[in-house]
């Protein structure tokens, strides 16, 4: 008999319930409203996301990182994995219940990714988190901006307004950024007009697919100018 999923928690949010599930020991599913946000067994692309922004970091002495959004830890513990002892990252998650699951049930799957020392988590939207550091730190505040969000750009809803990935947030990614620094983006799919402000605000951008078969998610990788 098929072993069914067990609610570990649920919690009231503004997009419906938020719930942790458990199907045996090691599945985990967090979902909202019915709907499947993030599955433990699959975040190859989370994964990739982390190693290939901070590969392009990890030769400097003291990388600074800032994520957005933890999701189920997978993305932090790739960022981890690949930086050196003295790096600091901050995580910005807006909901702090996915921070007790990550520090809680949810720890083995990542190594304890979320209670690692060099780890800041801050319960807070990470645009807003750019925008004051753009405007009270100001330039070459940090090494990478990773944002693995489950709403990554999207054609129809994000414009050249968006607070995420429209035009003035991209410009205030670049002003945190550090020469060299790399904005690094998690998509479901392919947004050409995501790219295209992304170049226009300055950055050389690449895109990636690492997932073969099945859902083909997208990295986008905008490094910033030296000069």
């Amino acid at each position: 008999m098929a072993i069914p999923w067990k609610t570990i928690e649920r919690v009231d949010t503004e997009e419906g319930v938020l719930e942790l599930r458990r199907h045996g020991q090691g599945d985990f599913l967090i979902t909202v409203a019915g709907r499947v946000l993030m599955n433990s067994a699959s975040h190859r692309t989370e994964a990739a996301l982390g190693r290939l922004a901070c590969r392009h970091i990890e030769a400097r002495p003291a990388p600074r990182v800032l994520v957005g959004g933890l999701g189920m830890g997978f993305t932090l513990r790739a960022v981890l994995d690949v930086l050196p002892a003295p790096a600091r990252v901050t995580v910005a998650e807006v909901n702090p219940v996915v921070v007790s699951w990550c520090r809680g049930p949810l720890s083995e799957l990542t190594g304890g990714a979320a209670v690692d020392s060099r780890v800041r988590i801050e319960i807070e939207d990470v645009a807003r988190v750019v925008r004051h550091w753009a405007e009270k730190k100001g330039p070459g505040t940090i090494d990478a901006v990773i944002y693995d969000l489950y709403t990554g750009p999207y054609t129809r809803t994000h414009k050249k307004g968006d607070p995420l990935y429209g035009n003035r947030a991209i410009e205030s990614v670049r002003t945190v950024l550090s020469p060299g620094g790399i904005f690094a983006v998690w998509g479901e799919d392919y947004d050409g007009g995501f790219v295209n402000r992304m170049e226009a605000g300055g950055f050389a951008t690449t895109v990636r697919r690492p997932k073969k078969g099945g859902p083909r998610h997208v990295i986008y990788l905008g490094t910033r100018p030296n000069a």
